[in-house]
């Protein structure tokens, strides 16, 4: 699914943005590709997290959470 642009366009700029969605072949993906970036994904934030002090774990909820109530 594609992401919604907050830019304003030209009509031609739509135009051949439609075009080229419209005659583009599907991409396909490499599975081992896949695989293996999943397999990271799956242990990176678990890894992370067991290296990190408490500390850090506090500074980072508290960022996450004032970016959450005022944004960047």
């Amino acid at each position: 699914m594609l992401k919604r642009s907050s830019k304003k366009q030209d009509i031609n700029e739509i135009a051949a943005f439609i075009a080229d969605e419209a005659t583009s072949e599907a991409k396909e993906k490499n599975p081992y590709a896949v695989a293996l970036g999943r397999l990271g994904g799956l242990k990176g934030g678990k890894a992370r997290a067991e290296k990190l002090t408490a500390l850090q774990r506090s500074e980072i909820a508290k960022k996450a959470a004032l970016t959450r109530w005022y944004g960047k």
